[in-house]
Order: structure tokens, then C-alpha cells, then sequence
């Protein structure tokens, strides 16, 4: 018999549609059932591709004793995290505050008035090895919740009072940032280079993550220090860099048969995976990949480039044009199973010499290196050269042997991460392919996630636009939009960035404090309505949004972007002073206003010809604020950008006019005299 999550689309509460415990979804009813059957509410918070909440639902979720206790003394609610970043924002801080830690699944137990008294992650479903289990916690609240529930009652309201008062405080040490002053970034890479691990990549010990925003700031850090001195920091970031992408694509978090990277290592050398692959972690390693190979032109770096963005395509892309979220971890219950093979496996699809010969290239051994088998890996496996046959043949046997669990819906965030990679790869690697699947994305969400007053909506599932869009998606989506723009130059995708950006400002802007709330102005009410800034697996929403407006004011020279980036960059600098390298993506827009910067207007007769489109993408794409007015694209350009009406179209060819750092030079007539 199902529950009432059988009518929603999202992935994971579909998983649990079936489970013998009566869940709700978030919303009024189940709020008003507490209140009127005067039971707390458990709340439990997690997303389809999560290993250990697979785990909890199959011992305690489906287990007919333990959903007994739920059903009988609590309401209980599920939470896709991914199309309800608010709420879990806020339950998550109540986690973090009351354990000192957190993760998912993310349970919470709480009054009916979402006030909540108990918080936790994965619990067993019987006590074990000293972590209490879930059945025996669920039967001491509820004897709680009849004998002591005042108590109870306190707590979450002490519990509450803390979270808002921390997310409400005016930031003390909002401050203004300086040109030239880059003490603040020196301090983060500082911290990385403490923590670098020299032998394998990465920061620290295992579980290592790719976190790619650290990376693209040190490569940052490494091009704007190596040409403004003749020290050895820039060169030793960039070599951080790419010592940790070189592990990583060597590595078996790196999937070498099909493309595209897991979500982390479970050990130093980037060897054993958490197997779930996460569509935006693959959206900023291409974007990394990128980097490193704009800075040191070595190919193979855009083929790891290539190969992660066809698996995306391959596997993660809709049929309209959009990007699912992810796959999981298991195969038939089984962690990394589909991953993984033996030595007579490969000999059995390629013949025993080709067999034997892709077994020492990609180290598959007879004692294996994961539970008995080996995860292909290359690993200090420097010589020797791979047929692109037996990748072929050795991806199709792993399809025809096991299916991954895909989460099929598409979330605007983790989209605009997706359509800014591929138009930058278009860009750098000049392969119009790439450029096609982001520009056909971005029509996706203006077909599917845009309502009728052009507010943009979260989530789209099985032919369901839901959930009102949050500052991630309006400030993801504005920077996706302007590296359209500058990977086209069609002034279209100028106009619609300031509309997001002006959306943005008019729902999410904290005018008293400072920074941006997760949430609309216009949205239901949550116990605290939070700001994050912390970049954490992806750039949090402020970060996004101080480069969003960063851009926005570099671009179009107007005073409003201007002082809305000034204001944004204050609030993130006093955010960050004491442990600036947890907040990589903000000081990546705050070295746009601290480097020296070069802005380019092209004035062009008649039509611009797709080798000059694709001449000044590549600049673009490296950093530079570039506007190209045509005859027939001078008024709209003019809308976005006033100061570019002054500047005459010639009667024939092209004029560039370049200004850096504030000075601008004498117009020319070709780019190569810039």
C-alpha cells in the first residue's frame, strides 16, 4: 500500500512511496494533522543518490516494527534536500549546532510549529557498536514528548531563538575591498598550501573531495601573483593545482570506461570512490579541466575535458535539452558494483592478449583493490597506450551486466552550472557541440522553468515545473547567462542576466545586514530564513552572487551593478576574514575587483563572422569583459549597456577599443594590435 508521496515526482520521496511508515511531503496538511493529533513531527531529509540513506530506509524506513512507532506516535515528513535547499538549510544548521556536525540523512523531531528538540544523521535501526539505534530513540521522545514535553518545548525554542540570532546578526565586519590590497586572498592560499598533499593532490586526509572552486582560486591566484612578481607563490599554486587534477584524473574517482567523476575519495591516492556521480560536481571539474589547460596548453587536459562533458551528454542529458541530476552509488543493493571488474572479465569481452593488456593499463588484478575486484584506475601508470576498442567494448559489457539508479529530475542550479561549463568549453576548446547543449539547456529553463510572471521555478520532474526558485538558481543561472554572451555575443543573453540579477536583488537582497537569503521575500515562511556563504561541495548562492554582479558591473559599467557588487564583496569580505579558504567562488569575485582588469568593446560593420566570434570567445572565456556592438544589435546593447552608445560602428571592419585597469588605450583596427 503506498503513502502520500506516491503522487509526487521527485526521485527520492518516490523511493519511499512504498515504505510501510505513512510520510508526508512538506506541506500544510501534515502541519495541521500534528497540531490536531498532538504529535511531534519527525522529519527526515535526504536525495535519491545518497548511499547511507539507502541504508536507513532499508533497515528502518521498511521495517514494519519500526514504522509501527512512526505511524502510531509521530507525523512524518520527507524531504528531497535537492528541491528543498531552504528547509534544509535550516534543519541542517539545527544539526550542526546541536551535534557539532552534520550530513544526510539529515533527521530532525520537532514540534508541530517546526520547532525542533532532537537532530541527528544515520541512525541503525538497533543500537550498534555505541551509536543509539533509531527505535529506541523514537520510544524515549515520545515518552519524553507525554511526560516532560515542556521541556521539549523549551529546547526547540532555545533552538530556534540560536539559529536566528545567527542568521540575522548584522555582519560586524562588513568591509570594503581594496584595489591591490590582496592580503585576504594570500591568506587562503596560504591555508591550501598548508594543507597540501604533496604525493597525492588534494587538501588534507581522506575523505578527500574535488572541491574545483579551490582550484580554479589557486590557479587565479597563480596567473594574477606569477605576473605581478617574481616570487615563487604563483608558480607553487598552479602546481597544487595541477598536481591534484592530475591525481584525480589518474585515479578511480575518476570513471576512465565511461567518463565523468564520483563524488569522492574514500582514500589519500583518489583511488576508492563514494561511487554516486553528481551532475554538478562534473559541471565545475570541467570547468577546472578547462583552466588548467587555458594555462598550460597540455592536451590532456581538454580530453578529460571531453570525456567528462560526453558522459554528461551521454548519460545525464533529457531529450529536451536538460541536465539530470546524478546516478547513484549502488547496483542491486550493491556499493560500486557497477564499477568494478576481474581480470577474466576483461580477458572474457576483449580476448586474453587485449585482456591481459587493458588489465596492467588500468591495474585490475586477481586480489582487486575494492572488495575483491579492482576499480580501473591509472594510477602511477604512466606508458602505455588505450584503444579507444576496448574502452568501447568494456563500457558496453558494464551496461549490459548492471543498471545505475538515475535521478531524473532538473534542478535550475545545477543546470546553470552546466550551461556555464559547456559554453566555456565551447569557447576554449572551439567545439560549437558543447556550445549547442548549453544554448539548448538554457531554452529548456526558459520553456519549462519559467512561470507566467518570469519568475524562475527550482525543480522540473516527469513534466512538473515545482517549487519557486532560490538564490542559487537566480544567481547560478545570471553567470550562466553572461558566459553565454560571451561565448555568442547574442545581446539577448546580456538583457535576460540583468533581468535575473535584478530579480535577484528585489526577493533575496538583505538591505540592512548585507549578503542574500536563500529564499524569496515572497516565500513560505521557515523557522529562520538563513543566508549561506560557505562554499562547501558547490558554490554557495552569495558567492555566485557577488561574481554574478561582479561580472554584471565589469560588463555594463553601471553605477547600480556597481555599487550592488561593492555591497555584496563588503558583506563577503567581512564574512570571511578568519578562514577565507572556506570561500573559494567568493574570493575568486573578489580578485575580478582587486586584479587589474581588461575590458574590450568591438565595433563591427555589417554582420560579425563566426572567426571573429570565435576569437573574441576564447578571450572571453579567459577572463575578459568583452561587448561587440553591430548595427543591428546597437539599440538592445545600448538598454544594457549606455556608455556603448557613444562608440561609432565603422564604415567597414572592425575597431577595438581596450581599457585596463581604468585607462583605456587608442582604438585599432585589428586584435592582433591590441
Amino acid at each position: 500500500m503506498s503513502n502520500r508521496l506516491k503522487s509526487e515526482k521527485s526521485p527520492y520521496l518516490l523511493q519511499h512511496k512504498d515504505n510501510p511508515v505513512n510520510w508526508y511531503p512538506w506541506c500544510e496538511e501534515a502541519f495541521r494533522r500534528a497540531k490536531e493529533e498532538d504529535k511531534p513531527i519527525f522529519l527526515s531529509i535526504g536525495y535519491s543518490t545518497c548511499h547511507w540513506c539507502h541504508v536507513m530506509a532499508h533497515e528502518s524506513f521498511e521495517d514494519e516494527t519500526a514504522a509501527q512507532i512512526l505511524n502510531q506516535g509521530y507525523i512524518c515528513i520527507k524531504v528531497d534536500r535537492e528541491e528543498r535547499p531552504d528547509i534544509d538549510a535550516v534543519y541542517m544548521s539545527v544539526c550542526q549546532a546541536v551535534t557539532g556536525s552534520g550530513g544526510w540523512p539529515l533527521t530532525i523531531v520537532m514540534t508541530p510549529e517546526q520547532k525542533p528538540f532532537f537532530a541527528g544523521t544515520y541512525f541503525p535501526r538497533e543500537r550498534y557498536y555505541g551509536r543509539p539505534g533509531l527505535v529506541d530513540i523514537l520510544r524515549e521522545l515520545l515518552s519524553l514528548w507525554k511526560d516532560r514535553r515542556e521541556e521539549l518545548v523549551r529546547a526547540g525554542e532555545e533552538i530556534t531563538a540560536a539559529i536566528n540570532r545567527t542568521g540575522s546578526a548584522a555582519n560586524p565586519g562588513n568591509s570594503r575591498i581594496s584595489r591591490r590590497d590582496n592580503a585576504i586572498l594570500r591568506k587562503a592560499y596560504q591555508i591550501f598550501a598548508q594543507q597540501f598533499d604533496p604525493v597525492w593532490g588534494g587538501f588534507g586526509s581522506a575523505p578527500k573531495f574535488p572541491a574545483p572552486h579551490n582550484l580554479l582560486f589557486l590557479m587565479r591566484y597563480a596567473e594574477e601573483e606569477e605576473g605581478c612578481r617574481a616570487d615563487r607563490e604563483g608558480s607553487e599554486a598552479l602546481r597544487m593545482a595541477e598536481r591534484t587534477l592530475d591525481a584525480m584524473a589518474e585515479g578511480g574517482i575518476h570513471d576512465h570506461i565511461g567518463g565523468g567523476f564520483s563524488r569522492y575519495s574514500t582514500d589519500e591516492r583518489w583511488l576508492v570512490p563514494h561511487f554516486e556521480k553528481m551532475l554538478y560536481d562534473n559541471a565545475l571539474l570541467i570547468l577546472a579541466y578547462l583552466e588548467i589547460y587555458r594555462l598550460t596548453g597540455k592536451e590532456k587536459y581538454a580530453d578529460t575535458v571531453r570525456h567528462t562533458a560526453d558522459y554528461i551528454l551521454r548519460e545525464l542529458t533529457d531529450v529536451r535539452g536538460g541536465f539530470y541530476c546524478g546516478q547513484d552509488a549502488d547496483s542491486d543493493g550493491v556499493e560500486g558494483k557497477y564499477y568494478v571488474f576481474t581480470p577474466e572479465e576483461a580477458e572474457s569481452v576483449l580476448g586474453k592478449d587485449d585482456g591481459q593488456a587493458f588489465c596492467r593499463l588500468y591495474g585490475i588484478t586477481e586480489e582487486g583493490n575494492f572488495e575483491g575486484k579492482s576499480i580501473p584506475n591509472r594510477i602511477e601508470k604512466t606508458t602505455g597506450s588505450v584503444r579507444s576498442s576496448w574502452i568501447q567494448a568494456m563500457y558496453e559489457y558494464r551496461l549490459s551486466r548492471t543498471k545505475l539508479h538515475k535521478d531524473d529530475k532538473i534542478l535550475l542550479s545545477w543546470n546553470a552550472w552546466t550551461i556555464l561549463a559547456f559554453a566555456r568549453a565551447g569557447a576554449v576548446l572551439k567545439e560549437d557541440g558543447y556550445l549547442e547543449a548549453s544554448k539548448r539547456a538554457q531554452r529548456f529553463i526558459e520553456t519549462h522553468m519559467t512561470g507566467e510572471d518570469n519568475r524562475l521555478y527550482l525543480r522540473y520532474c516527469d513534466g512538473e515545473t515545482a517549487h519557486k526558485g532560490q538564490l542559487e538558481d537566480y544567481a547560478v543561472y545570471t553567470l550562466a547567462l553572461l558566459e553565454l554572451y560571451g561565448a555568442t555575443f547574442q545581446t539577448e543573453y546580456l538583457g535576460n542576466a540583468i533581468l535575473r540579477a535584478q530579480q535577484m536583488a528585489e526577493f533575496f537582497e538583505d538591505s540592512e545586514a548585507g549578503g542574500y537569503y536563500i529564499s524569496a521575500s515572497d516565500a513560505g515562511r521557515l523557522i529562520a530564513r538563513p543566508k549561506e556563504i560557505y562554499d562547501g561541495a558547490i558554490p554557495s548562492g552569495n558567492s555566485a552572487a557577488a561574481m554574478a554582479l561582479q561580472r554584471l558591473a565589469l560588463l555594463t559599467g553601471e553605477n547600480r551593478w556597481q555599487e550592488a557588487a561593492g555591497r555584496q564583496l563588503g558583506f563577503c569580505a567581512g564574512e570571511i576574514q578568519e578562514y577565507p579558504a572556506g570561500y573559494s567562488y567568493a574570493l575568486l569575485a573578489m580578485a575580478d575587483a582587486i586584479y587589474p582588469h581588461k575590458e574590450l568593446v568591438c565595433t563591427v560593420s555589417g554582420r560579425m563572422s563566426e572567426e571573429l566570434r570565435m576569437q573574441l570567445a576564447e578571450l572571453a572565456a579567459g577572463g575578459m569583459s568583452i561587448l561587440v556592438k553591430t548595427e543591428e544589435n546597437q539599440e538592445e546593447l545600448a538598454e544594457c549597456a549606455p556608455f556603448t552608445a557613444e562608440y561609432p560602428i565603422p564604415q567597414e571592419g572592425e575597431m577595438y577599443y581596450l581599457c585596463e585597469d581604468g585607462a583605456c588605450r587608442a582604438p585599432v583596427k585589428t586584435l592582433q594590435q591590441l
